[in-house]
C-alpha cells in the first residue's frame, strides 16, 4: 500500500508571515499536532505544538543570566500572549521530513518513528503540497481495515461498556413491560427464555412478575453484568432467574430446558446473526411446546432507509445521568444501505465525549446485521409452522421508548417492528 492511497488530500497549510496565533488556532481547532508552512504552495517548513509551547521556556542564555526567575512556572506561562504575535518563519523548522505519494505506506511509518513526527506532508517532485500523512492514518490502513467487522459477541461485548449510557432502562421497562406481561398471562405463558437477553434487565423484570426466566447470551460481559444486577435480589425472585453464556444456534446445553412456553428474541437480536438469523429462528421453534408464544423485536430498516436517511439516532447525554469524567456524550447510530444479494447491513456505532469545550471520539463499532423485512420474516415464521402472526410498531426516539403491542405496525413510521406468532396444540 502507497501512502496515495491513504493520505489527506484537503491539507490545512499556514504561510510563514502569519502570525503564531493564527496557527495555533487551526492546530487547536483541526485537533492536529502541526501544520506545513508553504509558499506558492510548496513546502518550506512545518511548525509543531511543541515549537509553539517550546518558545513560553527560557533559552540557555536567559536561564544562566537570571535562573532564579526562570524557575517561576507561571510567569512563562503569560508569555503565551507574546508568542502568539511571533511570525511563523521565526519559530518554524526549515528542514522539514516529507514523503511522495508513491513512498510504500510502511516506510513513511518509519519515518515518522526515527524523526518522533506525528504528521508528513506529501509533496511532488517540485515540492508542491499535494497531501498529508499521520500516524493515525497508517494505523487505520494497516491494522484498523485488517479487522474483521464484528459480527457477534464482540460486538455486544463493546456494546456492554457503552449500553446504560445510550438507554434509559427504566423508562423502556415501564412501556413494554405492561404489554409483555399482558400477553404472556393471556396465553398462560409461565416459562419464558430470552434470547440475546444481554444485561439481563427484562428477564430481572419479568421474574419479578412472577414468570422463571433463563437469559442467555453469547458476550461475557453482558452475562456477567446480568448477574451484578441480580446480586441483591430477593432469593425467591433469583431462584426464577438463570443467566448463561452460549450460542444461540446450539442451545441444546443442560442449563437449558427442553421446552418453553416462550420464547423472546428481543431488541434486534434476531439481525445480530447476520447469515444464520433462520438457524436461530428454528432452533427457537425447537424449544417451544404445546400453545405457546414466540416474540421478536426488530429495528424496522426500512424506516431508517426510506425515510430516516440512514439515520437511526444521535442521542446527547449530560454528566449527570452516568458516572463519567466528560461534560457531555453524543451516541451516534446509523445504518449503510442493504447489501440486497446477501440481506445484510452494516451499522456503525459511535461514541463522542466532550471535555473541555471540545469533542473527541470515545469509540466507533462497524458490525454487520441480517437485513430483516416483514414479508421475508413472515414468510419464516410460516415456514417453521406458525399460523397466527402478528406484526406491531412502536416508536423509540433515542432516549424515549414506547409500547409494544398497541400500535398496527407502518413500514414507514414504526422504528420497532415487534412480532408475536402463536404456535398452537396441532
Amino acid at each position: 500500500m502507497k501512502v496515495a492511497n491513504v493520505m489527506s488530500r484537503q491539507v490545512d497549510y499556514i504561510s510563514a508571515e502569519d502570525k503564531v496565533e493564527y496557527a495555533s488556532r487551526l492546530i487547536f481547532g483541526r485537533g492536529i499536532n502541526g501544520l506545513p508552512v508553504c509558499k506558492d504552495n510548496k513546502v518550506i517548513g512545518f511548525l509543531t505544538e511543541q515549537d509553539i509551547i517550546s518558545k513560553v521556556f527560557p533559552s540557555f542564555q536567559e536561564y544562566v543570566a537570571d535562573p532564579v526567575h526562570n524557575q517561576n512556572f507561571e510567569e512563562m506561562e503569560q508569555k503565551m500572549s507574546e508568542v502568539f504575535k511571533i511570525k511563523v518563519e521565526k519559530i518554524m523548522n526549515k528542514n522539514v521530513v516529507t514523503v511522495k505519494s508513491s513512498t510504500p505506506l510502511l516506510e513513511a511509518q518509519s519515518i515518522m518513528k526515527v524523526h518522533n513526527i506525528g504528521r508528513l506532508p506529501v509533496v511532488d517532485e517540485d515540492m508542491k503540497l499535494i497531501g498529508i500523512i499521520s500516524n493515525s492514518d497508517v494505523f487505520k490502513a494497516i491494522v484498523r481495515e485488517r479487522l474483521a467487522v464484528s459480527v457477534d459477541e464482540e460486538y455486544n461485548d463493546w456494546l456492554s461498556k457503552n449500553y446504560y449510557k445510550t438507554v434509559d432502562i427504566e423508562n423502556r421497562l415501564s412501556h413494554e413491560l405492561p404489554d409483555i406481561v399482558a400477553l404472556f398471562k393471556k396465553h398462560k405463558v409461565k416459562t419464558v427464555l430470552d434470547v440475546g437477553c444481554g444485561t439481563g434487565d427484562h428477564a430481572i423484570a419479568l421474574a419479578k412478575e412472577g414468570f422463571k426466566v433463563t437469559g442467555i447470551d453469547r458476550s461475557n460481559l453482558m452475562i456477567n453484568e446480568a448477574k451484578k444486577r441480580m446480586y441483591d435480589l430477593p432469593a425467591h425472585i433469583k431462584k426464577r432467574i438463570d443467566f448463561i453464556v452460549g450460542d444461540y444456534n446450539n442451545m441444546n446445553k443442560p442449563r437449558i430446558k427442553k421446552t418453553y412456553d416462550s420464547v423472546m428474541i428481543w431488541g434486534n437480536t434476531l439481525s445480530h446473526n447476520p447469515f444464520i438469523y433462520q438457524k436461530t429462528l428454528s432452533t427457537s421453534a425447537d424449544l417451544l411446546s404445546g400453545p405457546s408464544v414466540l416474540l421478536i423485536q426488530n429495528t424496522n430498516f426500512e424506516k431508517v432507509i426510506k425515510t430516516n436517511n440512514r439515520l437511526l439516532s444521535l442521542t446527547f447525554v449530560d454528566k449527570n445521568s452516568y458516572k463519567s469524567p466528560g461534560e457531555e456524550h453524543a451516541f451516534l447510530e446509523f445504518y449503510d444501505n442493504p447489501d440486497e444479494e446477501e440481506m445484510t447491513i452494516l451499522k456503525t456505532f459511535a461514541v463522542f465525549d466532550k471535555t473541555s469545550n471540545k469533542w473527541s471520539s470515545y469509540g466507533v463499532k462497524n458490525s454487520i446485521f441480517a437485513y430483516i423485512t416483514r414479508i421475508g420474516l413472515e414468510r419464516s415464521l410460516m415456514n417453521l409452522g406458525f399460523k397466527d402472526i402478528n406484526f406491531y410498531g412502536s416508536s423509540f426516539n433515542g432516549r424515549i421508548w414506547d409500547f409494544v403491542f398497541r400500535k398496527p405496525y407502518s413500514p414507514l413510521e414504526s422504528d420497532w417492528m415487534n412480532v408475536v406468532a402463536i404456535k398452537k396444540t396441532s
